[in-house]
């Protein structure tokens, strides 16, 4: 098929054009993917070595996805184009070129739960608590640009400068790495190696350009610098400030042309309208209207609230099961996304209860929990457990077994343990062995003793079992902390049960911090706002919509932030609505049990007893001139039809 067949203006000229650097505006549903594909193939078309064409996503999904679209193509040479994301470009670039190995760096990645144990050790009264570093580790993670306006690169200010040492000493002397470090290495050295040869593009395209921060930017701009330079996003979808992902990334963005997508061919025309009132309220951002499609359907848009998170769950899976039932949708194409997972597991156990299929994909949830709290961290201490059965000298795992349950997860003792190590050139594991024999002493530090006999003993029980058994005894079916951990991972395990220790943790690894999101299913799927974008549903159900969940803002910040962080979720909340094809459903709650509340991080208002009264997100009055007015649930399924 010729890159041109069938296609019309203004995806034709997004296709077409030869310039560089090329910025496409692209709102949500306006076929941008179909837009970034047709280039593609008209430069393989055009003789282009595939090989010398870099598609940098922002997902491994969305790689998959773009890959997938590729091949219908039917175009030859897209097998060997390189597609995927820009960490997974930055580490490929460092391994090829041996830069950690020659810099003393492990590529061992923290999950998050472990990041909680680098942060209690490097908070002092000169960086500040737990919250003051965690805002450090993400403006370093950036490359210290905090601003869209920041070069990358060294931090500036002295304060910053001892943060960044002490961290890269803590992450070197655990064997361990960042995630987010892998930009920042890179474009060091990028900057400092010119004439190395994975720079040799000729085109370089980039999707979803407004969730990069600034390091990212600047590093595809180096990539760059010799290929063509073609850019996709939209100002009004850019949800990822937490990593210093800024709006004015891509409306600052300096392009020899300017293309636009503004018509959705996705929406119904009543959800547009409500997308376009919404993301109206965001001050600043570029004077942009989102079109429906001439021939979209009028669609509906639903605003219910029920009096407890239980009624809820059980609300909307009566209301999806009889749409399913009537024949109005199919399970595959209903898309349920909350702000916290504890929305989301109650719904999908009351699907499965009224015999609908559904699968939560929660992943980066799993793993939360207080380490100091006795109960919370029964699935951290099973990760950290089989990360040492499979390696008994991984000193970040280490470090962590050693701190549960503590109020200050043994810092001090683990700073001298550590010290120790440092002086004597020991292995961490080596000096706990010499502690409990007796042959060296340590003062206070008798708590590190006993945890490291506990994993000894616990230890020499796995290695005798099986590692089917193991993982049972790890991971056991009867504990209700262990049921989300056993869903994402048993699939895998079971597919491959002669796996040994490492695979297992491999196995499991891959399943919580890279989630693969189907696009083509025969069940309901549940999951974040965040998870949603990039995909599309006939029947959108968004819960739990209430204040402190979305939005979610710090009170305790200064007014500006809070305002950026407001104006970020709703941007987020634009992003959400705006999966469906069909209808949409906002449901809230009037109140949530206190413990609930504190466990899900929700601010609550007026208490009776044990629970406490909710507040409706503002997000649903923002959208009220384009939905009928809110209803209590037995009412909404009565008028539903639903029995």
């Amino acid at each position: 098929m010729n890159w041109d067949y069938g296609l019309i203006e203004p995806w034709k000229g997004v296709a077409a054009s030869e310039a560089s650097p090329l910025r496409v505006i692209a709102g949500p549903g306006t076929g941008k993917t179909f837009a970034l594909m047709r280039r593609v193939a008209r430069l393989l078309q055009s003789n282009c070595d595939p090989r010398l064409i870099f598609l940098c996503t922002f997902t491994r999904t969305a790689a998959f996805d773009l890959a997938r679209a590729l091949n219908e193509l039917d175009v030859s040479g897209t097998d060997h184009i390189r597609a995927g994301t820009i960490h997974g470009f930055c580490f490929r670039l460092l391994a090829r070129h041996e830069v950690l190995q020659a810099t003393g760096r492990v590529p061992r990645p923290l999950f998050d739960f472990e990041q909680r144990f680098l942060l209690e050790d490097l908070s002092d009264p000169s960086f500040g608590g737990i919250k003051d570093c965690e805002k450090r580790l993400q403006a370093f993670n950036g490359a210290w640009a905090r601003l869209q306006s920041e070069d990358p690169g060294w931090p500036k200010a002295k304060i910053d400068q001892q943060f960044q040492h002490a961290l890269l000493a803590w992450l070197k002397f655990h064997e361990a790495m960042l995630i987010g470090e892998l930009v920042p290495e890179a474009l060091r050295y990028l900057r400092n190696n010119p004439a190395v040869d994975d720079l040799r593009f000729e085109h370089v395209l980039v999707d979803e350009y407004q969730d990069l921060n600034r390091a990212e930017q600047v590093l595809l701009q180096i990539v760059s610098r010799s290929a063509t330079f073609s850019i996709v996003g939209d100002e009004d979808q850019c949800i990822y400030q937490f990593k210093h992902a800024n709006p004015e990334g891509i409306r600052e963005f300096t392009a020899n042309e300017d293309r636009e997508l503004d018509e959705c061919q996705r929406c119904p025309q009543m959800v547009v309208a409500a997308a376009n009132e919404l993301i109206s309220h965001n001050p600043d951002r570029q004077p942009r209207t989102l079109q429906p499609k001439a021939s979209a359907a009028q669609g509906e848009i639903l605003v219910v609230q029920w009096q407890g998170m239980e009624q809820e769950a059980e609300g909307i899976a009566k209301f999806i099961a009889h749409r399913v039932q009537t024949g109005a949708v199919e399970p595959g194409r209903v898309l349920v996304l909350t702000p916290r997972r504890q929305f989301g597991y109650a719904i999908r156990d009351a699907l499965i209860r009224h015999s609908i299929a559904a699968q939560s994909f929660f992943q980066e949830e799993i793993l939360e929990g207080n380490p100091k709290q006795k109960g919370e961290y029964d699935t951290q201490q099973a990760i950290t457990l089989l990360t040492l059965f499979a390696n008994d000298a991984d000193r970040l795992a280490l470090r962590c077994w050693c701190g549960f349950g503590s109020s200050t997860l043994r810092k001090g003792a683990w700073t001298r343990l550590r010290g120790h190590c440092e002086t004597a050139g020991e292995a961490p594991l080596t000096a706990l062995s010499r502690l409990a024999a007796g042959e060296i002493k340590l003062s206070r530090t008798g708590g590190l003793v006993q945890r490291y006999r506990e994993l000894i003993d616990l230890l020499d029980h796995l290695r005798s079992l099986s590692v089917a058994d193991a993982f049972n005894e790890l991971i056991p079916e009867a504990s209700e902390w262990a049921i989300p951990l056993r869903t994402v991972v048993l699939p895998r395990f079971q597919n491959s049960p002669d796996t040994d220790p490492s695979e297992l943790l491999d196995l499991l690894r891959t399943a919580i911090t890279q989630p693969e999101l189907p696009t083509e299913v025969d069940y309901v799927r549940i999951m974040s706002l965040h998870k949603s974008k990039g995909l599309t549903a006939d029947l959108v159900v968004i819960a739990g919509c209430i204040e402190g969940a979305i939005p979610r803002v710090d009170s305790a910040a200064p007014v500006k932030v809070q305002e950026l962080a407001l104006q970020e979720q709703r941007r987020l909340f634009y992003v959400a609505i705006t999966r469906t094809t069909r209808t949409l459903v906002l449901s809230s709650i009037a109140s949530v049990p206190v413990t609930q509340a504190y466990r899900m991080g929700i601010r609550i208002g007026p208490r009776t007893y044990d629970r406490a009264g909710t507040v409706t997100s503002r997000f649903i009055d923002e959208v009220a001139a384009f939905r009928d007015h809110a209803e209590d649930g037995s009412t909404f399924l009565r008028d539903q039809g639903v029995s």
